[in-house]
Order: structure tokens, then C-alpha cells, then sequence
């Protein structure tokens, strides 16, 4: 079922407009009625003439007789029988009874017959698309012809054959033997009827109707044979496709409806009158009942809406009424959930003059309906959907919904259940057919409603008295949930009411006080704002009067009331916005203002308003096409429903989400930005959205509370409970420490309950007692204990609009968690430390450390001292609800940890633990010295610390043991704490302790624990393999060692440090231990530390070691030093071209990726798949199987890994981040050299080597330069570390996908870009002599 029809579920038909024009003043009746779809007009033929009308400005257009060219009789007994506007042709067709089908151009005001049939025409109708007329002639003939007139075909009406559509008989037995239902077998022997013949006042007239794609047409005539009506349906070559079944009392009317799916007739039953569907192949399907009596009423037509929602049944009375005219109706039914509801009836009395001659729905405007009187009176009725609910906004207020059926007003109270239509909580029964609800807009009162009825009264219904409730809360031994409404008054309104739906508008503002409005009589293009309220004169019948009367220029389509302000806003059909100074002592309109005093009005007409605030008083307004408004602003154009609740703003989307805005917290801007974007939609707390079913409108929401009532596409009924309005109730309840109220809503709408906390951590500590006391039960509080967690939601999952956002409690330092559980385990105990044992359990459970002995040692407590509280808990309980908390072996081994064997047992026999598994290690247990004891119980348990404790006070026999268990377990600092330091053991765990630290490649710090033990040679030779020198010499001059044997271990110390490139270190060795000074001078001159060779050769008067080491040193130094510049030059200059080529290709690439064109160029391989430059196709899964190969490797691999991926190879994804750190390599290399540099400048310029000092002083000056000069084209100004999705309004899905599957940089130290180097530019490095 398609949304357009459930619309009648739980909406009402409103009129919006009506227009009124009694200019028309011809001879004679209308007889037809057709509407010209461009222009708006209506064309009105009768025996006379044709005449167009325009309704809007009440003037006649065009009018042409048909009577002077002799087309119809000039007495005017002629008879039309059927007119047709043809936009195309920019004419008017026009049938008659005498057979003459006329063509008027409506441009050359020139007659034409563009065709003649001798026996006469009864019906003429054209196909919706008006490519095909069909024709009824008197031979009861159809004839099918062209848009040009031209003949088709020509066929009888009446066929023996059924149609092509036959029902094929498959043998299954006869009818007496077959399932007959609800019928019963009695069904078998029934015999059939013949048929009636149709009823005297028929006027046996053809109907054709077609189907709305135009692909078959229906004709209902009356049979020759039975006299009865006989429906037929042809296509559009003219074959008969299907013939109705004989269907008695089948009446005149018949109208198929546009969506192709019913054909719509009445039926007339002894006991009862009824329009009938029956579908295309000729059977019925489905029926309602018409409210009237038996041969009361007679259907003149039925006409379905060009959007198949709302069925026009045209109807009058058997019998005349008082004015020697029957009384004449329309009703407007529509259907929801497979009901038919009553939604409009329009009543013209007994007036000859007043009844309805022609009636037609307009083909553009789907719920605009036309009506041509006999007295020649056009009307014109706009009609539109609305939701009646009530507007309070507290709790008393009871989500009122009203639907109009008829008589009859269904009253659904949402705030006590939810009841699917048809059905309702209770219904209100008038003595005639309903037009118009209204509630009352008066707070604490909101629950009552008025009612306008066709017959022009308005009575109001309001809470009934208790003691009449209570007599009626027992119906037909039903309990009524709900109280229903009691009628109060009736008025009669004291307005003209000659014609129907005098008031098309009604408001009930207060007690006495009702706003309504009506046309205006004199003035057709003005409406009368009516203050209405009770007569204060003595009247049979209480009268509302019309105290005040305000005319506004224009037609008032809608209004909308604010409770908060009393303010009363008009839309007028244009658009334009008006408030109503109702509440003055004169009663004016003025036009709506925006704070700077500018008019605000709608750019289009809107079909739903309502009044909220967003920094001011805002009108807003839903048009039909969706467009959402905020006074002139359009701030949506995809919303299906709307309704403002206090001070939100909830509604529907196209895209099927509902959206709930806090308006306090927006501006006008800021809602259009709000719905203009996504809504977070891939943010799962963003609280403002929801999705929802396609085509759910709202209907409305329950005050106070958190549902939000939706009408789905096909009429049932859903309560969603919408996440704003959930947290946003829920933050009230906490401001107002309504703990128990807000608990409950969380736990039911699974909200997590850390948000009682964390919304205002300072409110709840100091309110702990008054959250315990509501709550009053230990599993709710147990259940809020066990759901705590360190996260602060409402910055994670409910982050708070606006600036509400909770502070945390002065003092209250530490983690949450633990704040949380002690402030409730202090209170609790306080309170009643019996009642609330379980929960004070959980506290210690919660408690980010655990504290499981503490709960034990609890338990244990109990079942030593049971306490005599009627409230207490025992110890079976408690540890049975320890046991829910805890895996049990976890439990069991902290029991154990208590070193308590009588806890250890309550908690074993507990657990699914086997005692012959523990009862053995316990007896065990029990036989050992209590330190032995604990330590055993302590390394079962691996607590290994608490294990060599308890161990060494066992005594020395179990040393052996310990230094076995400190080995084991790497305890070894912590054994030093436990011995004294001039104790054996002592000795022993440091000796052992320097094993451990050699192994670990600590030898320093393990001789130096051996020094302070006494072990000299194993310090000294730990000193030794650790190259700690100085060391090592302390300790060999307090063994002490021989002179030869010193020098020895100096010349090994050298040699070790030498190795380290420690040559400074080494030559002191040498020359100081060792007293060798050529050694020593040797090692200074290969580490290039010149100056303290010289100060050695000279000191120890070795001149000849100049010539023969130092100076060819210099030379060579000098050589190594300039080669290794100029690689590093050619290196730096390699780099930084390549790097500008790849940056040049990969530039290039993303424009191509931009165009979705591949790069033809000589490099374009470079961003093949092989390369994955442009899809990252294969670097992708390359990198991520050496990922996933790696990611249980060391950090140490995994760099190893990640540094692969920077390759230099050309073609590599990361080549350009690799290229950068390989230059700022060369970069650290060269600025390192600079005091190397000046210490070799040095020398070299002593010993006149003056020519090589010059040149490597400019070219490490030349390096140095072009480097600076260089770091600009490297690190581009606005370089980013890591690339981007190519996005934007350029972009392709194409290149967006490939853009996002290129290569993304892990983020790692290697992966990224590296930050420029600085250069150490304030060392001098420079001799001046050299410039």
C-alpha cells in the first residue's frame, strides 16, 4: 500500500480555501464541467452555451453559444453529454445528445462539428493521455476515434462472450462440492436470484470511465435482457476484455480509479447502501457502507482524485425536503489500513437553487475540487492534510490525536498506549458529520476538544467529573484505561451558514473564547477573522456570537497558536505572514516582523506552520514540494513531517531519517547548516539522527516523555524513542535529581548508565544518599556498579549540546571508578552496611584494582558472626553472588591468597573444584611452618615477591632455595633488601647478581657489586670486559699487581678501547700504565687528534715521529676527507633532481586521476600496476602481507621492515620519502665534519701544507653552501607529511577511488616525511689566514 493511501489513518481533510463566484447568471442549468489545466479556468457547458470561468477572479473568460449555429434547440431543452479541454489542440470539445461532436477554439472563438452520429451520442470520454475519444451512441454502440477525429472502430456495447479475460474452469469439482467459508454449507444448496432491474430514478445513461495510464476503459450500462446495470471493460483497440458479474442493486455510478487498481460503483442492498469496488477482471473486492438509511439517498456520481486518495461521492435525497428541493450532499471518504473514513461532508440543503449541477476534481491540483450550483454559483474548494493533536507541554497533557470518520471523532491518547488505526482509545459521537477539530489551547487543559459539525454547531468536550469516570471505567466488563471526554456544551455559531463550511477554520484559545474563519460574502477575494464567544442573552440553544470582526485582504489558509507567547500567526494564500492582535481591546491584524522591524512572509504557500523560537519568535512552514522554511528562509527542501516540542524542533526526512534539533542551541544559519549536512550519519552518537522506515511521517510526540509516535507507509503505528529527546529528558531528570526516573529510562532504552555520573560528577557525589534512597534496590544499584568504567560519555557517546556540560567534583582526584564505588560503599555502610551487602561487595569488586580479599575477608565475617538483621544477608548469599561477579578459580586462588584455610574451603565448595584436587594441597599446607606455608601458598599463586619474602624468614636451610627461586624469577634487588650486607647470603645474591648483569652486557655495574663484596679479580675482570679503565686500575692497585703485570692490562685496556675508537683514552693508557709514548703518539695520530700528538712528541722529544707518521697521516686525512665530500656533494645533487622528477610525476598523476585519463609519457610505467603509483593495487597488498608477516616480530624487525619500504629504487611507492631522508643523511654527515674539519685545517696549515689546506677549506665551504641553498627545493614551503584522498567538486568516482587506494604512510618514524635539518651554522670551523 502506497503512503497517498493511508493518508486518511490518522490525518483530517481541511479546508484551506474556498472560492465563490455568482457571477455566472445564464439560461437554463450547467450540465457539464471540465477544467483547463494551463489556465485554471473552468468550462461550463449547458443547453445553451459554453462559458469559461475564471474562479479566482471571479469573472467570466469566454462564453460561445451553442444554440445560434443550431447545434442545441434554442428552448434550451438540448442536452450536453460531455465537454473536454484539449490543451494541445488549444480547444474544446463538446458532445450532445443529437449526435454533433463541436470543436471551439478558444483563441479564434470560432465553432466547428467536426463530427455527427445520426442516432444520437449518450457519453463522450477521453483517454488521460487524449490521444483516444470513445463514444456512446443511442444504438448502444461504441465508437473509438483518433484526437483528430478520425474513426477507429465501432462496436456494440452488449457482447454475449464475456471478454478476453475468460475464466478458465480447471475441473475441481462443482460448486456444491467445493470450501464455501464463512457462508456455510447452506451455500451449496442456494439457489440464484434473478437479477433485479435497476432502480426507477437510474437514468440509464452509459458511464465510461478510463484507467489512469489510459490502457483500458470501462462502461456501465444497463442490460437489455435483466434491465440491471452490466459493467464492461474494453482496451484500447476497442476489445472487450472482462464483463461484471450480475450484481444486484448495482447502481449508476461507476469511476475507475487513477491508480488502476479499483473501479468504484454503488450498490444498493436491502439493507444497505454501498460504494463498491470491483477490479478489472469484473469481480468485487471489498465495500463500505454509506451513512444513511434505506432508500434515503440516491449516488449521482462517484469521483476519484487524481492522486486516488480521496473518493467524492455526490449524492441526494430520495424524498424533498422543505424547500421543495432534495437535499444534496458531497462526503469525502478516504481510506487507511483497509478502513474507509467519513472525512468531509458538505451539506447544500433543499435549495433547487443550491445543489450541485456539475462536479469535477481539478487534474493538476489533486486536492482542489470543483462544483457548478443549479443556480449557477461556482465553487471552488482547496482542500488540505492535517494532524489534530493536542499542543500541551507537560505531563498532564495526554498526546491527543483526533481523527475525523463521519459522525464519529477516534481519540487516540498516546501517552497511555499506542492504538492502531482504525481502532482508537475511545470515540466521540455527534449528531452530524464532523469538519473540524480543535483542542484546546489553554495549559492543564490541552486534553479537551471542540468539534464543527455540517450542520454549523461546535460542541465541546472536557474531562468528565470522577465520580462519573468511575461508573464508566467498567464498560461491558472492559477496565477503560483512558478517561474519556464528556460532552459539555453545543453551541449553535451565529454566522451565515446558507452555504456549507461556513467556518473553514477554528481555534479554541480559552474558556469562552473561540477564533474562527469565513469567507467574506460581499467581498469574494477577503476573509473575516471572527472572535467568537458564548451569548450572554437568553437563547433556547447556547449561541456563540461574533464578538469581534477583523477583514483581511486575501484568503487566510492556515494559523498556528504559541501557549508561551499567545501569539496567533495567519498565512494568507500567497505566502504572506500576518499576526492576529486577538487579545486587544480592538482586534487588528499587523504584518510579522523580525526583530530589525523587516517583513517576514513565506516564499511560497505552505501547508503546515507552527510558531517556536530560535533567538526570536520564527514562523516555520512545510510547502508541498518538502521545502522547509523559517520565515523566508529555506533551511530544508527534503522534510516529509515536522511538529515543534518545547524546545525542539523533530522531523522527517525524504532520505528517510528523523532529525531532532535543540532550537535554544541554533540559529537560523546554524539549522540550515545542521540540515543541509548529512547529520553525522556515520557517527553513531550523534544524537540528532535516526534512521527510520521510508515514507514514516510523524504524528506526534508525548510531552514530558521521550516517544515520538510515526505513521508508517502502510498506516500502522511506531513508537520510536528519539535519542535527543531521550538524553535531553534524562539531563532534566538529573538537574532535578530525579535519580530513580532517569534510571529507569536508561536501563529501558539501554542508555549507558555511567551518564548519571559523568552529566555532573559534583551533583552526584554530594547526592549519593539521595540517589541510594530512590533507587531502594540492590540489584538496580548493582547493576549500575557493575557498568561503570573509566570513560566520561559525555564526551564519547552523549556529548552535551551546547555549553550544559558536566564539571567534575571539586577534590574528587583519582580515577572514576574508584571515586565512585568508595563514595557509595562509605554511604551504604553508613546507611545500612546489612540491607546493602551485595552492593558494598560490588564496590569492592569494581574498583580498578580489585579488591577481592577485602570481599572475602567480608564473607568470611559473615559466616563467623552471622548478623541478626531481618534485612541481612547471609554468607552463602553473598559469596554465591561473589561467585556471579568472579570466575571462581580466580576467587578461589585470592581466597588462598588470605592465607585464611577456613575461607579457602567456603569458596572450594562453591566452585565445581574436585576435593580430591584441593583438599590434599591444602592438608599439605596445613603441616608446614607458617613462613615455609605462606611461601608455598604465594609461588602457587605466583606471587613471587611476596614468595622470597615469606622464604627468608624461613632460615638459612632454605637459602639454597631462595637463591634458586631470585635466579629463577630475576628477584635480585629485591633479595638485596632482605639480607644483611655483611651477611654471606648477601655476598652470594650479589655474586649471583653480577652473573646476571654480565650476561645482560652490564659489566661496569656487576663489578662494581663484586668490588663492594670483596671479589677483587672477578670485579677486575669484569671491570675489564666492560673497557671501564679507571676502574680496572683501582682495583689492580688493591690486589695489588706486579709493575709487569700492570703494564700488561694497561696495554689490554688499550687495545679494548682502541677497538671503541676511544684513542684519546687509549694513548693515556699507553703512555701513563703502559710507558710506551711512541704507542701512545701512534694511536693519537690514527684517532686525528693532532694537537695532543704534537704536545706527546714534543713532551718525550720525538721529532722524528713527525716526518715518519704525522705528516703523511695529514696528507691522507687530507685526501679521504676531500673525496668523501665530493661523493657526498654528488649524492645530495643525485637526490635532490630525482626527487624533483618523481614529485613532477606525481603531480601529473593526480591531474590525469582528476581527468580519469592515463599519463602517456615516457615514465608512465612509473605509475603502472607493477609501480601502484596510481592504484596502489600491488604496493598495497605487498605492504600488507609483510605486515601481517612481521607484526609478531621485534620492534626492532619491524623497523627493519618499515625502512624497506622507504626504497630508493625508482618507481617504489615512498620513493620520495625515502629520497628525503637519504638527503638529510648526507646533510647530519657533512655538518658533523666541521670540527673535524678545523682540527685537520689546523695541522695542515702548521706544517705548510697551506695549497691542500685552502682546498678542503673551500670545498667543505662550497659543500656547505650548496646544501643551504639547496634545503628550500627539498622541503617545499606547504609540503604535506602525507597524502590526501583527491577530493572535491572536480573529482570522479574514479579518481576518488583510486585516490583513496593509493599507498597511505604508516605512521611510523621511517614512513614519514622527515623535518628539515638544522646546520649547526655557529661553529667556526674557518681559518681566516686561508680566505
Amino acid at each position: 500500500m502506497s503512503f497517498s493511501q493511508v493518508s486518511g489513518a490518522m490525518r483530517n481533510l481541511r479546508l484551506l480555501k474556498k472560492l465563490r463566484c455568482s457571477e455566472l447568471q445564464g439560461p437554463g442549468s450547467p450540465q457539464c464541467l471540465s477544467v483547463r489545466t494551463d489556465t485554471g479556468t473552468v468550462l461550463i457547458a449547458s443547453g445553451f452555451s459554453v462559458t469559461e470561468l475564471d474562479p479566482r477572479a471571479g469573472q467570466v473568460v469566454n462564453e460561445v453559444s451553442l444554440t445560434a449555429d443550431g447545434y442545441l434547440p434554442e428552448d434550451g431543452s438540448g442536452t450536453v453529454v460531455g465537454i473536454q479541454d484539449l490543451p494541445d489542440q488549444e480547444s474544446v470539445c463538446v458532445a450532445t445528445a443529437t449526435g454533433d461532436v463541436i470543436l471551439y477554439n478558444l483563441n479564434t472563438k470560432q465553432l466547428e462539428c467536426v463530427g455527427s452520429v445520426d442516432t444520437g451520442l449518450t457519453a463522450m470520454s477521453w483517454s488521460p493521455d487524449q490521444e483516444l475519444v470513445s463514444l456512446t451512441t443511442g444504438q448502444d454502440t461504441i465508437i473509438m476515434m483518433t484526437k483528430d477525429f478520425e474513426p477507429i472502430t465501432e462496436v456494440g456495447i452488449h457482447q454475449d462472450d464475456f471478454g478476453e479475460g475468460k475464466f478458465i474452469t480447471v475441473g475441481w469439482g462443482k460448486k456444491e462440492t467445493q470450501f464455501h467459508g464463512s457462508e456455510g454449507k447452506q451455500a451449496a444448496q442456494k439457489k440464484t436470484t434473478a437479477m433485479q432491474p435497476s432502480v426507477p430514478w437510474d437514468d440509464r445513461r452509459p458511464r465510461v470511465t478510463w484507467r489512469g495510464d489510459g490502457q483500458l476503459f470501462a462502461v456501465g450500462v444497463i442490460c437489455p435482457q435483466t434491465g440491471a446495470r452490466k459493467v464492461r471493460v474494453w482496451n484500447r483497440e476497442c476489445c472487450l476484455q472482462s464483463t461484471s458479474e450480475p450484481v444486484n442493486g448495482l447502481e449508476q455510478s461507476l469511476c475507475w480509479k487513477p491508480s488502476g487498481s479499483l473501479l468504484a460503483a454503488t450498490q444498493r442492498l436491502p439493507n444497505k447502501h454501498s460504494v463498491v469496488f470491483m477490479e478489472k477482471n469484473g469481480l468485487l473486492h471489498g465495500d463500505f457502507a454509506l451513512p444513511f438509511g434505506k432508500e434515503q439517498v440516491k449516488v449521482k456520481e462517484l469521483l476519484w482524485n487524481s492522486e486516488s486518495t480521496v473518493l467524492a461521492v455526490w449524492l441526494e435525497d430520495m424524498m424533498p425536503g422543505e424547500g421543495g428541493g432534495a437535499n444534496a450532499y458531497i462526503q469525502l471518504w478516504t481510506v487507511g489500513n483497509y478502513h474507509w473514513y467519513l472525512k468531509q461532508s458538505l451539506n447544500f440543503g433543499d435549495d433547487p437553487l443550491r445543489a450541485p449541477a456539475c462536479v469535477c476534481w481539478d487534474p493538476e491540483r489533486p486536492l482542489r475540487l470543483h462544483l457548478v450550483t443549479r443556480g449557477w454559483t461556482s465553487l471552488t474548494y482547496d482542500w488540505g492534510w492535517s494532524t489534530n493533536r493536542s499542543l500541551g507541554e507537560d505531563s498532564r497533557d495526554k498526546a491527543n490525536v483526533a481523527v475525523i470518520d463521519g459522525d464519529k471523532v477516534l481519540v487516540s491518547t498516546f501517552r497511555l498506549c499506542v492504538v492502531p488505526p482504525p481502532m482508537s482509545t475511545f470515540d466521540l459521537n455527534l449528531t452530524a458529520p464532523v469538519n473540524l477539530v480543535t483542542f484546546h489551547r489553554q495549559p492543564q487543559r490541552t486534553n479537551e476538544l471542540a468539534t464543527l459539525t455540517a450542520d454549523g454547531h461546535i460542541s465541546v468536550y472536557c474531562q468528565g467529573t470522577e465520580d462519573k469516570i468511575q461508573s464508566e471505567s467498567r464498560v461491558g466488563g472492559y477496565r477503560s484505561v483512558s478517561e474519556p471526554l464528556q460532552l459539555k456544551t453545543t453551541y449553535r455559531v451565529a454566522v451565515d451558514q446558507s452555504e456549507p463550511l461556513a467556518l473553514r477554520l477554528l481555534l479554541w484559545l480559552r474558556d469562552d473564547v473561540f477564533l474562527g474563519v469565513e469567507s467574506s460574502t460581499q467581498f469574494p477575494s477577503k476573509s473575516n477573522l471572527l472572535v467568537l464567544g458564548p451569548s450572554e442573552a437568553q437563547r433556547p440553544q447556547p449561541t456563540l456570537e461574533i464578538r469581534s470582526l477583523v477583514e483581511v485582504e486575501g484568503h487566510v489558509i492556515s494559523w498556528c497558536h504559541s501557549s508561551k507567547t499567545d501569539t496567533v500567526a495567519l498565512q494568507l494564500e500567497n505566502g504572506q505572514i500576518r499576526k492576529f492582535l486577538w487579545d486587544s481591546l480592538k482586534p487588528s491584524v499587523v504584518d510579522w516582523q523580525d526583530s530589525t522591524g523587516c517583513r517576514i512572509n513565506f516564499p511560497d504557500l505552505c501547508v503546515q506552520t507552527a510558531l517556536c523560537t530560535i533567538e526570536e519568535d520564527h514562523l516555520l512552514g512545510l510547502t508541498e514540494r518538502s521545502h522547509l522554511f523559517v520565515g523566508d528562509t529555506e533551511v530544508a527542501s527534503n522534510v516529509s513531517s515536522f511538529v515543534v516540542y518545547d524546545d525542539f524542533l523533530l522531523l522527517t526526512t525524504h532520505s528517510h531519517t528523523c532529525r531532532c534539533l535543540r532550537l535554544s542551541t541554533l540559529t537560523v544559519k546554524g539549522l540550515q547548516a545542521a540540515l543541509a549536512s548529512d547529520g553525522g550519519q556515520n557517527d553513531q552518537n550523534d544524537e540528532t539522527l535516526r534512521r527510520v522506515e521510508r515514507g514514516s511521517r510523524i504524528i506526534t510526540v508525548v510531552p514530558q516523555d521521550t516517544r515520538l509516535i510515526l505513521q508508517m507507509p502502510r498506516g500502522n503505528l511506531e513508537t520510536i524513542h528519539h535519542r535527543a529527546l531521550v538524553l535531553a529528558q534524562i539531563r532534566k531528570w538529573l538537574d532535578e535529581r530525579r535519580f530513580r526516573e532517569a534510571f529507569e529510562c536508561m536501563r529501558k532504552l539501554r542508555i549507558n548508565l555511567n551518564l548519571m555520573y559523568d552529566h555532573n560528577p559534583k551533583v552526584f557525589l554530594d547526592n549519593v544518599e539521595t540517589f541510594l534512597r530512590q533507587l531502594d534496590s540492590i540489584n538496580h544499584i548493582n547493576l549500575f556498579l557493575t557498568e561503570l568504567r573509566e570513560e566520561d560519555t559525555t564526551t564519547t557517546m552523549y556529548p552535551c549540546p551546547g555549553n550544559a556540560t558536566g564539571q567534575p567534583a571539586p577534590g574528587a582526584s583519582g580515577k572514576k571508578v574508584d571515586i565512585v564505588c568508595e563514595a557509595l560503599r562509605s554511604t551504604m555502610e553508613s546507611i545500612d552496611q546489612h540491607k546493602y551487602c551485595l552492593s558494598v561487595l560490588t564496590t569492592h569488586v569494581k574498583k580498578t584494582v580489585p579488591e577481592l580479599e577485602v570481599a572475602l575477608q567480608k564473607v568470611h565475617e559473615l559466616r563467623v558472626n552471622p548478623p541478626s538483621a531481618a534485612n541481612a544477608v547471609s554468607a552463602e548469599e553473598a559469596l554465591k553472588y561473589l561467585l556471579f561477579l568472579v570466575n571462581v578459580n580466580e576467587l578461589y586462588e585470592h581466597s588462598l591468597g588470605t592465607y585464611d584455610f577456613d575461607l579457602v574451603l567456603m569458596v572450594a565448595e562453591k566452585s565445581q573444584k574436585d576435593p580430591k584436587e584441593y583438599l590434599p594441597f591444602l592438608n599439605m599446607l596445613k603441616t608446614l611452618e607458617v613462613n615455609y606455608q605462606r611461601y608455598t601458598i604465594d609461588k602457587h599463586l605466583r606471587r613471587y615477591q611476596k614468595a622470597l619474602n615469606h622464604l627468608s624468614k624461613c632460615g638459612e636451610e632454605h637459602f639454597t632455595e631462595a637463591l634458586n627461586l631470585v635466579k629463577d624469577q630475576k628477584l635480585y634487588s629485591e633479595a638485596l633488601g632482605l639480607y644483611p650486607t655483611n651477611s654471606p647470603q648477601y655476598k652470594a645474591l650479589s655474586c649471583a647478581y653480577a652473573e646476571y648483569l654480565v650476561a645482560q652486557h652490564q659489566a661496569e655495574l656487576a663489578g662494581l657489586l663484586l668490588w663492594r663484596c670483596g671479589e677483587t679479580a672477578r670485579a677486575l675482570q669484569a671491570f675489564v670486559g666492560g673497557a671501564s679503565w679507571r676502574n680496572a686500575l683501582c682495583v689492580a692497585e688493591q690486589i695489588p699487581l706486579l709493575p709487569d703485570e700492570l703494564a700488561l692490562l694497561a696495554r689490554d685496556l688499550a687495545e679494548k678501547l682502541i677497538e671503541l675508537r676511544r684513542y684519546t683514552e687509549a694513548s693515556v693508557l699507553l703512555e701513563q700504565y703502559a710507558k710506551d709514548c711512541e704507542e701512545a703518539i701512534s694511536a693519537l695520530i690514527t684517532g686525528a687528534v693532532w694537537e695532543e700528538a704534537l704536545r706527546l712528541v714534543y713532551l718525550y722529544n720525538r721529532q722524528d715521529i713527525i716526518e715518519t707518521n704525522l705528516k703523511p697521516a695529514l696528507l691522507e686525512a687530507f685526501t679521504s676527507q676531500t673525496a668523501f665530500l665530493e661523493s657526498q656533494r654528488a649524492m645530495f645533487n643525485r637526490h635532490k633532481t630525482r626527487l624533483a622528477v618523481v614529485r613532477e610525476l606525481k603531480e601529473k598523476a593526480r591531474l590525469d586521476l582528476l581527468d580519469e585519463d592515463v599519463p602517456d609519457c615516457p615514465e608512465a610505467e612509473l605509475y603502472s600496476e607493477a609501480s601502484s603509483v596510481m592504484t596502489g593495487s600491488h604496493a598495497g597488498s605487498k605492504y600488507s602481507h609483510s605486515n601481517s608477516r612481521i607484526s609478531s616480530r621485534s620492534s626492532k624487525n619491524r623497523r627493519k621492515a618499515e625502512r624497506k619500504k622507504l626504497s630508493l629504487k625508482e618507481g617504489s611507492p615512498l620513493e620520495d620519502v625515502a629520497l628525503m631522508h637519504a638527503v638529510t643523511e648526507v646533510i647530519h654527515s657533512v655538518d658533523k665534519m666541521r670540527e673535524e674539519v678545523h682540527s685537520l685545517l689546523k695541522a695542515l696549515v702548521l706544517f705548510q701544507f697551506d695549497g691542500q689546506a685552502g682546498r678542503l677549506q673551500k670545498a667543505y665551504g662550497e659543500a656547505l653552501i650548496m646544501i643551504e641553498a639547496g634545503l628550500p627545493e627539498v622541503w617545499q614551503e606547504g609540503l604535506q607529511p602525507t597524502q590526501t584522498p583527491i577530493i572535491g567538486p572536480n573529482s570522479t568516482a574514479n579518481s576518488i577511488m583510486a585516490s583513496f587506494q593509493q599507498p597511505r604512510p604508516s605512521a611510523t618514524h621511517e614512513s614519514e616525511t622527515p623535518p628539515p635539518p638544522k646546520m649547526r651554522n655557529g661553529i667556526k670551523w674557518k681559518l681566516s689566514l686561508l680566505n
